[in-house]
């Protein structure tokens, strides 16, 4: 049996990120997590929980269908000892085994990466700021990250394509649903431009609210720089901030009206340390 699928088969399994990490630094590989035995489970502390999650066999057959699937639809599959996995996201404590693709891999390594993030609601000065920005970033040669969200991730995409830069969505859905749907034209001019579409997620797989804030670490997990230009005060934005600063990445804010609720996330930022941006010098810089 083809190794990918003992890794596709342990990137699904009903564990955190975490856990299978811990999983593989102890037992190495996925194909020998699978053939564990139980003495050699009970060393671990939740082991019969872990016993009741390895045995279930239709986890390996809906496997070896992803794989099949993959295959079949050019989805490529990087898993975690993969030269090709991000090296940035690789430093952050609970990154994905494994990474579903569609498009340019190269671009998870690319020498300058930064974030674009912020609300769906957005106003128009969010959308033209978001535009600007990423338009001006994708020019000097940054790839441009965001979610593929509506509003300012959407803006931060279209901004890059604009400048005939690259882009990376992240998905918290499968790799191949499109969450929103009228996002469609995007994730294609995504994959038909250079740019690349990535999930930990399977293929087909339905977004559920939990998969968002997990979806949020790989966007600043694979950055450099977290840009955020307009957001609520529990925009999801804000999730992806601090999960840079866990990280150690810098953050950027850009001041907003403070009457304006969606700029209410952005100014606490500020206050909080994040770098107060006007010209994109203060990202460069």
């Amino acid at each position: 049996m083809d190794d990918m699928i003992y890794w596709i088969w342990l990137s699904i399994l009903d564990l955190r990120p975490i856990e299978k990490i811990k999983l593989l630094e102890i037992f190495k590989t996925p194909i020998n997590i699978y053939n564990l035995k139980l003495k050699e489970l009970k060393q671990l502390t939740n082991y019969k929980e872990l016993v009741e999650i390895l045995s279930n066999n239709l986890k390996i057959i809906e496997a070896k269908e992803i794989y099949k699937y993959c295959l079949e639809n050019n989805i490529k599959l990087i898993k975690s000892t993969d030269t090709r996995y991000p090296k940035k996201l690789k430093m952050i404590y609970d990154y994905p085994i494994l990474i579903y693709g569609i498009g340019d891999i190269t671009l998870l390594n690319s020498t300058y990466i930064a974030s674009i993030v912020g609300t769906r609601k957005c106003s128009k000065y969010g959308k033209y700021i978001t535009d600007r920005f990423s338009y001006l970033l994708a020019q000097k040669g940054y790839t441009i990250v965001s979610g593929m969200a509506k509003g300012i991730d959407t803006c931060a995409h279209m901004g890059a394509l604009k400048a005939t830069g690259k882009t990376i969505a992240v998905l918290g859905s499968g790799i191949d649903y499109i969450y929103p749907i009228e996002n469609k034209k995007l994730y294609l001019d995504i994959v038909n431009y250079n740019g690349l579409i990535i999930s930990e997620y399977p293929p087909k797989m339905r977004p559920v609210p939990y998969y968002f804030p997990m979806r949020n670490r790989i966007i600043s997990g694979i950055s450099d720089k977290v840009l955020v230009t307009e957001a609520g005060l529990k925009s999801g934005s804000i999730i992806t901030a601090n999960f840079a600063l866990e990280q150690g990445k810098n953050v950027y804010a850009i001041p907003g009206n403070i009457t304006n609720i969606n700029s209410v996330g952005t100014n606490e930022l500020l206050k909080d340390g994040a770098i107060l941006v006007t010209s994109i010098d203060d990202i460069i810089n």
